[in-house]
């Protein structure tokens, strides 16, 4: 072996070979401006870190164990990429499960016992360790964080009865399709995740032979050529699988969706009909309802109550490190709230709870466990709180226990926390795509993962209750493979559009919805009226190809990433909404006015002899919608038929979105579509 090859075997992290060409390599940057030159290279780019987007869900989606589909999901597998797995979690039971599949041809990790339920465990490491340093200890799919295993049982858990964390929402705990099979990628250690061993995972999972991707991770959006989800996607898309994603977890802040590629299936995050409240009472008798999941036993514990302000180094802010032990030892304290969670610096210093204060007036919806016990309360009741403790010799407090309150006067909405739109790539494709449940999920967990994410937490529990769009991407990976065990030949996008058209649009008059289509996409999935759509709009990975050539990607780019042998661009350019979603959206318009006309094309997958008719909702500001012809009529299944929606308008103002929607119905079936137009700011 000469030096310059064996300072190349060195320099090798990962070869990609089985489903894409390529290779994760350590390079200086000259070697990696001289190779991105090379004929026959898409892209090169850094591998950077992704980071995790951290039961009664499936019932208030209508999924029941009658209606959950062909065997309860078949025999389709889902791929989830994540923290691991915790196997000996009573949600991977395989009972009633028949022989894995022949068609199988995964790996199970030789610290892992799979079963017929858990048919495969691998892990991906040597990106993370490049860039960290080798990991300590044996390295395995066993997941001692906890996120890998609550994601995987949200997806395909199979039905546990009596699940609760430490008493709280008790009940049975399944998967949205507990029938499936799964297959765990470790591909994140701690919080962060390496695009290199992500590539690694996908290589790998198209191979073994997985049905849908599940990955509840993701960084800043990039050029598409650059982003190992995007890329390895578009190979799964190819393969037939259908690559599930989150949207990220910095709402509610525009333009802050992650995951935006259109062949992805990018997924923000609701509550459900289910709030955990945890009221204070003072040692005056006033008592104030908060918001916490408390899993410790407080009833008739009396403590002293204390001011940060007055205990610490600091300000009210209880910063890490801050507390003084002394002071607070066996003491409720009370918080204010900024970007750190004070409840570990309580744990710390030896305090005996926590009141935390929000610092604005804001109604999260979302409630958390803590690693004391706390509950959360607005800032006008923590006010008061803060009053008793100043002016009263001894002031103590207790906490009642939490309740657990459901019901349908509890309207979903979107998660305060949800990453909303537009598209920061390509704004006339709308982002996310659709919302399911992330706040407060009831699954499993790693019995070595601290359940309030705070190490020095000592509890140990076998079911958690956290929120993220990390919980609401897998409720949309189950909904997808219960579509697919009733339809398995069809294609990743015909999947998608089954669960868009069929959503449910929420209530805008909400403050946490008024982002509209923005922040929940075509609506809250249903994914039982998921199964018989009706219409769908399917895209093919020419589609595809030719969308690329739109925003501007050149034939010979495409072409490496394409598993056909001939493709050229077209030397016209089309718009980029030209490309068959099912939504449309007009974004960063240059001009008030606007005069398009846009061509989408339905299958008719239902029965052979349909008549649906348009409906539209105009977006208002002026703005027109026509859909022609306005009258669909099919004589056989798998007819396609194609249709134009015209938009018009004369003045669009600056500082609104404006939405709207065109539907086709046939007596039986709603097929909606949303339509979201805004002027450039």
């Amino acid at each position: 072996m000469t030096i310059a090859s064996e300072e190349a075997t060195n320099a090798m992290v990962y070869s990609y070979s089985e489903n894409f060409s390529g290779f994760a390599a350590t390079l200086t940057a000259r070697d990696a401006a001289t190779l991105s030159r090379l004929s026959g290279v898409l892209s090169v780019f850094p591998s950077r870190m992704r980071h995790l987007h951290t039961t009664r869900s499936w019932e208030f989606l209508g999924v029941t164990t009658q209606n959950n589909g062909s065997s309860s999901g078949g025999d389709v597998v889902i791929g989830v990429f994540d923290t691991g797995v915790w196997p000996e979690s009573e949600s991977f039971n395989d009972h009633s499960f028949g022989p894995v599949p022949s068609r199988w041809k995964g790996d199970c990790a030789a610290s892992i016992r799979c079963n017929r339920k858990l048919i495969g465990a691998r892990f991906y490491s040597k990106g993370y360790e490049k860039e960290y340093g080798p990991l300590a200890g044996k390295k395995t799919p066993r997941d001692t964080h906890g996120h890998g295993t609550h994601t995987a049982s949200i997806a395909a858990g199979s039905p546990v009865e009596g699940a609760n964390f430490f008493g709280l929402a008790k009940g049975v705990a399944r998967g949205g399709a507990p029938g499936a099979r799964l297959a765990i990628y470790k591909v994140c250690w701690g919080m962060e995740c390496s695009d290199a061993d992500v590539l690694a995972a996908f290589d790998d999972a198209l191979s073994d032979g997985v049905d849908v991707l599940s990955i509840s991770l993701g960084q800043e959006p990039m050029d598409y050529f650059k982003d190992a989800v995007a890329i390895g996607g578009f190979h799964a898309m190819q393969k037939g699988v259908l690559t599930v994603v989150s949207a990220g977890n910095e709402g509610p802040s525009l333009h802050a969706a992650k995951n935006i590629a259109p062949w992805l299936f990018t997924v923000a995050a609701s509550t459900i009909d289910r709030k955990f409240t945890t009221q204070i009472l003072l040692g005056n008798g006033s008592s104030y309802k908060g918001t916490s999941i408390n899993g410790f036993a407080t009833r008739d514990s009396w403590h002293s109550l204390v001011f940060a302000g007055s205990v610490g180094d600091g300000p009210k802010f209880c910063g890490k490190g801050t507390l003084h032990s002394a002071k607070i030892k066996d003491k409720i304290v009370v918080c204010y709230g900024d970007d750190y969670r004070p409840d570990e610096s309580v744990l710390l210093a030896g305090g005996g709870g926590l009141i935390y204060v929000l610092a604005e007036e804001v109604d999260t919806k979302e409630a958390f466990s803590f690693s004391v016990p706390a509950t959360v309360v607005n800032k006008g009741d923590g006010k008061q709180v803060l009053a008793y403790t100043n002016s009263t010799r001894n002031p103590i407090a207790r906490f009642l226990p939490t309740i657990v309150r459901t019901g349908e006067e509890i309207k979903a909405t979107v998660a305060l926390f949800s990453s909303r739109g537009p598209n920061l790539i390509t704004p006339d494709i709308l982002k996310p795509d659709i919302v399911a449940p992330g706040v407060d999920i009831l699954a499993a967990w790693s019995p070595r993962g601290p359940v309030a994410g705070v190490k020095e937490d000592k509890r140990v529990a076998n079911f958690n209750i956290i929120s993220g769009t990390s919980m609401a991407c897998p409720h949309v990976s189950g909904a997808v493979s219960l579509v697919k065990s009733f339809h398995p030949e069809w294609s990743p996008a015909a999947l998608k559009s089954a669960l868009m058209t069929t959503a449910t649009v929420l209530d805008q008059k909400h403050k946490f919805n008024r982002h509209g289509a923005l922040a929940y996409g075509s609506g809250q999935i249903n994914p039982v009226a998921a199964t018989d759509p009706g219409l769908i709009y399917d895209i093919s990975a020419r589609d595809y190809a030719n969308f690329l050539c739109n925003i501007n990607y050149n034939a010979t780019q495409i072409h490496v990433m394409l598993a056909m042998t001939k493709f050229r661009c077209s030397k016209s350019q089309a718009p980029v909404n030209s490309l068959n979603y099912p939504s449309i959206a007009l974004g960063d318009l240059e001009l008030g006015h606007l005069n398009v006309s846009i061509t989408r094309r339905v299958t008719n997958v239902g029965s052979p002899n349909a008549t649906y008719h348009a409906a539209v909702k105009h977006p208002g500001g002026r703005v027109r919608v026509t859909v022609t012809p306005r009258t669909l009529r099919f004589s056989s299944t798998g007819q396609r038929k194609s249709f134009r929606v015209e938009l018009f308008a004369t003045r669009i103002p600056r500082d609104k979105f404006l939405e709207g929607s065109w539907e086709w119905r046939d007596g039986k079936h709603i097929v909606r579509s949303p339509i979201l137009v805004w002027r450039k700011h």
